[in-house]
């Protein structure tokens, strides 16, 4: 249990690009999306959407349904068996001073 929230707070708090992975998931809490979908509702670059993508996919945080240019992707059922774990480290980053204004917005859909 502890590496899996040493891995989440590394992917999504340690790391460059956490804010964003943070915001990708939240949008996918509600529901699957395909990468352009995301990149819209997020007001991102499809190609940041598609390398943020690909490192959730690798820790195994988000899974891919479909092929080629009809992939969307769903959060995993090791993330929803851990959910507990992701939504303390929201609560912990959303309590913190400086949280991203953007990871706010994200936090608060």
């Amino acid at each position: 249990m502890e590496s899996i929230r040493r891995l989440f707070w590394w992917v999504l708090v340690g790391s460059k690009g956490g804010p964003t992975r943070m915001q990708i998931l939240m949008l996918l809490r509600q529901g699957p999306a395909n990468a352009n979908q995301i990149a819209v509702k997020l007001n991102l670059n499809y190609k940041t959407v598609q390398h943020h993508l690909k490192v959730l996919e690798e820790n195994r945080m988000i899974v891919p349904e479909g092929e080629r240019y009809n992939v969307t992707y769903r959060l995993s059922p090791e993330l929803l068996d851990n959910i507990d774990i992701l939504d303390s480290i929201i609560e912990s980053i959303s309590s913190s001073k400086g949280v991203d204004k953007n990871l706010g917005a994200a936090l608060d859909s």
